[in-house]
């Protein structure tokens, strides 16, 4: 938890087209002054790929000014106070500073899960993570009873992996505790966080492996260790697996 800094550097969208139209005898005319079929197709082709080329640039332009919207101030998705993600979640707010407003999953996508350590008490990070001066969050909290406080939005951008395009694309969870404590790690942490991932991974489709639930130690450019050598990858995902198996379960009665 501690030592992270906010978002990295923005992503950009281009696109564009281009081309030329070859000439021929009389201006580009045929024998009476009719223009050869061929050169007709080929610019019918060349313009009909400029249409195409500017309707991406059409859509890649709508999707960022999309989510530049929401970074203008004044500029929020409607909420209300106190509304949590997760029906077992008790609702802290972060401070502002700590995230980014958005409209996920409509403007960026999820399709990460990243796990973190608090390195400390819940109730340290939830201090830090309402203090402004910080500059980094994460969206909950599993403490080691398996309580859990959400302090950031689904929909936000929370500043928790010191990595922008991984902070746009992922749900961060701090647990309670140290790395070099594996008895921090309980089992009620485990059921609870394994719960609340497989939540995630219903909600925002995407599956329940180690390519799309990671560690913070994993994202690309971090300096973190977290959740370290303790944390228990193979029974953390198999409790995420057979919760999503019974939600798919529950859904279908």
């Amino acid at each position: 938890m501690d030592g992270r800094t906010g978002d990295g550097a923005e992503d950009s969208v281009s696109s564009g087209a281009g081309g030329g139209a070859d000439s021929g005898p009389q201006g580009g005319r045929g024998p009476g002054g009719q223009r050869p079929r061929g050169l007709a197709r080929r610019r019918f082709l060349i313009a009909g790929t400029a249409t195409v080329g500017l309707g991406v640039l059409g859509v890649a332009t709508q999707q960022e000014l999309k989510r530049w919207w929401w970074r203008m101030p004044g500029n929020s998705t409607p909420r209300m106070e106190g509304q949590v993600d997760d029906s077992r979640a008790r609702w802290v707010a972060a401070a502002d500073a700590n995230l980014r407003r958005g409209d996920r999953p409509a403007d960026y996508g999820i399709d990460r899960v990243i796990v973190h350590v608090t390195q400390g008490s819940a109730a340290a990070a939830v201090k830090v993570f309402r203090n402004p001066e910080h500059r980094a969050a994460a969206h909950y909290i599993v403490c080691q009873d398996g309580q859990i406080i959400q302090m950031i939005r689904e929909l936000d951008v929370a500043f928790h992996a010191a990595n922008r395009e991984y902070n746009e694309r992922s749900i961060g969870i701090e647990h309670e505790g140290w790395i070099d404590k594996p008895q921090d790690f309980t089992d009620e942490m485990y059921r609870s966080s394994a719960k609340l991932t497989a939540g995630i991974c219903t909600r925002y489709k995407f599956p329940a492996d180690r390519e799309h639930v990671i560690g913070h130690n994993e994202v690309p450019g971090a300096d973190h260790t977290d959740p370290g050598r303790h944390w228990d990858w193979d029974k953390y995902m198999r409790m995420v697996r057979a919760q999503m198996k019974v939600e798919s379960t529950l859904r279908k009665r």
